[in-house]
């Protein structure tokens, strides 16, 4: 279902309720209008039966004289029939449809008559008058056309007007709209919102304004937090590293002291894997890294390969570097994510198993067997893979991710037949 302008709602409403109310009015056009036309043809016919009748008993005929009046009258005015009846009735109005005899191609046409009675000397007559009222349909049509074209100008003009206003009326929140589209929280800015003279956009931007300020100085903190404790623990860590490294050396310490040490420099070395990440992590979000180039990430790619060759020995590496891919970035940034895409894939891979890497024009692809699905909510979190067991440091893909965002490109990760794919797309 498309997505419809603020606006538009209540244009549409307007319209669905006028178009309503317009078929509503149709029949009650019809109702009304053949009431007042059924009204003015029943005072037309008795004004035609009064004047025939004082102009009847006017003339003094004989008996003979007025049956041939009669005659004569009857033929000449069809509609308004004479005759000799038994006795006088109450006048009496019908509606009948009946065949047009002087235009039979017209069809049925209605008619509405009055029958009235009255005495020409001794003997009671009735005097029916008929008048065609088929005119009253093409009257109602032409008016409920009318209705429709004014509802069409009406309707059109509305658009016009609306569009016309909401682009004058509505220009401060789309300013407002296009400067939150742009903001990056990377560059701890504040949004510099321009003045309106109306109250409501004057409060949003007011309520954005402090929003922003608050999550702007949050992000500060924690991100001065990240670097300032990963600059802190960089050189205490190295302290405890080198002091393990002279006691695992010393011929005083017992085999098994020798392995605790041993486990103790593992754990220090991993602590200080995750220290320099989160560092290059706050470092790529401080925008640290400007410099660009144009990267074939061909070579990148072989020499990291050939670094990561002892750790390759027993996996079956399949590779395709037939086409180039170049990409603009900077080149430290983009040897990291290959380095840390290619060992997440080393590390999950057992002996002797499958490692694919594809290079496109377009896009790297990079997969490794695997038994089952990861969890593909966790995978790009930091410390979503983090453990004592893990020898990674949890933040190998969340670097990806954040050098992938730096530059726009997507990474995506699928599991399809039983291999673990990662695509990243320039």
């Amino acid at each position: 279902m498309g997505n419809m302008k603020l606006l538009d709602k209540p244009l549409k409403a307007f319209a669905t309720y006028a178009l309503v109310v317009l078929i509503c009015s149709i029949p009650v056009y019809f109702f009304i209008i053949d009431k007042i036309w059924i009204h003015e043809i029943n005072e037309h016919n008795l004004i035609v039966a009064e004047s025939t009748k004082k102009n009847l008993l006017k003339l003094n005929f004989n008996e003979q004289q007025l049956e041939e009046s009669v005659k004569l009258w009857n033929s000449l005015q069809p509609e308004t029939k004479l005759q000799q009846v038994n006795g006088l009735k109450p006048d009496s109005t019908y509606n009948l449809y009946r065949e047009n005899t002087y235009m039979p191609d017209k069809g049925y046409d209605r008619y509405h008559g009055l029958v009235t009675y009255f005495n020409i000397g001794s003997k009671p007559y009735s005097l029916t008058v008929e008048t065609n009222i088929e005119e009253s349909y093409e009257t109602i049509a032409a008016i409920t056309a009318i209705t429709v074209l004014f509802f069409i100008i009406l309707l059109i003009g509305f658009i016009k007007l609306n569009k016309r206003i909401s682009a004058k009326l509505w220009m401060p929140f789309y300013q407002t709209l296009e400067k939150i589209k742009a903001f990056d929280l990377n560059q701890q800015q504040t949004i510099p919102f321009e003045k309106s003279d109306i109250t409501e956009f004057e409060v949003m931007n007011t309520s954005i304004n402090k929003l922003i300020e608050s999550n702007v100085a949050v992000f500060r903190q924690q991100k001065e937090f990240t670097e300032n404790a990963s600059h802190e623990l960089q050189t205490p860590l190295a302290v405890v590293q080198g002091k393990l490294d002279l006691l695992i050396q010393s011929d005083a310490i017992t085999a098994e002291q020798s392995v605790i040490i041993e486990e103790t420099n593992n754990a220090l070395s991993r602590i200080s894997r995750i220290n320099k990440n989160l560092l290059l992590l706050a470092k790529i979000e401080n925008q640290q890294f400007l410099e660009k180039e144009k990267i074939n990430l061909a070579e990148p790619l072989q020499e990291i390969l050939e670094l990561l060759s002892d750790m390759l020995e027993d996996k079956l590496l399949y590779l395709d570097l037939s086409q180039d891919c170049f990409v603009e970035g900077n080149r430290i940034l983009v040897e990291i994510m290959l380095t840390n895409l290619l060992v997440n894939s080393i590390r999950h891979t057992g002996p002797k198993a499958q490692i694919n890497i594809s290079l496109k024009t377009d896009r790297l692809v990079i997969s490794n067997t695997g038994s089952s699905t990861l969890e593909t909510e966790k995978l790009f979190k930091r410390f979503s893979s983090a453990a004592i067991q893990t020898p990674g440091s949890g933040l190998g893909l969340s670097i990806v991710k954040e050098i992938c965002k730096r530059y726009n490109w997507d990474i995506q990760y699928d599991y399809i037949e039983d291999l673990h794919t990662f695509t990243v797309s320039f």
